[in-house]
């Protein structure tokens, strides 16, 4: 049975939901009605985790922005197709995998696919995934450690099949949700779990082979 406090801090949890839903629901609903601010302030409070997204799949800082500048173009376009069935958020996570998809099509067909990179310099607001790993402060030494270890996870998950390196990158880089994720792609969330372990799991073993192999060389 829930305590009173713990009752409290549920209710408090549900309320704040509610009203970032409403608060939500209204600036859809603004840049329906054609105010340009409103959506200016969805382009400022999505566009980096849509360019990280992007940045972490295709591997390509100038590509990633015009795939980012296309995605916002499309959510502009669409925007009363969304009914709410799903957060905002993942809506546009939506679209921009759909871009993503769309321009790794693109390539293969030119046969000049690119392997997912996961390093990279800094850009803007978007820092390279090893840029995001805990402060360890300022060894050199512990810096380049972080670095090879960066470059060698950067290196397995391109041996992972793409439908679980995405799910994998949506759940432990970007952070979302099962239900999140379930949506975005428009899946089951026992079908998530799957691919996340599955992509973890082939992670695992790339890894452990690779090292393997250091210490016999």
């Amino acid at each position: 049975m829930l305590s009173v406090a713990v009752a409290e801090r549920v209710l408090d949890e549900v309320g704040a939901a509610d009203e970032m839903s409403a608060s939500e629901a209204e600036w859809v609903e603004r840049v329906r009605q054609g105010d340009r601010s409103a959506f200016e302030w969805l382009v400022m409070r999505y566009q980096p985790n849509i360019y990280g997204l992007l940045y972490r799949l295709i591997g390509d800082a100038e590509e990633a922005r015009d795939l980012a500048q296309e995605t916002f173009l499309r959510v502009y376009q669409k925007i009363d197709q969304f009914r709410g069935e799903a957060s905002l958020k993942t809506w546009i996570y939506r679209i921009a995998l759909r871009q993503a998809a769309n321009h790794r099509r693109w390539w293969q067909r030119r046969g000049r696919d690119r392997m997912v990179s996961l390093d990279g310099p800094q850009n803007g607001q978007q820092r390279a995934v090893i840029d995001t790993l805990p402060d360890k402060g300022p060894n050199s030494e512990q810096v380049l450690i972080d670095r090879e270890r960066q470059r060698r996870l950067e290196w397995a998950l391109r041996q992972v099949k793409p439908s679980y390196r995405v799910a994998v990158i949506l759940r432990d880089v970007e952070g979302c949700s099962y239900e999140e994720i379930a949506h975005i792609l428009r899946i089951s969330i026992g079908t998530v779990k799957s691919r996340i372990a599955r992509g973890r799991e082939r992670l695992r073993q790339v890894l452990c082979e690779d090292a393997l192999e250091v210490e016999d060389d």
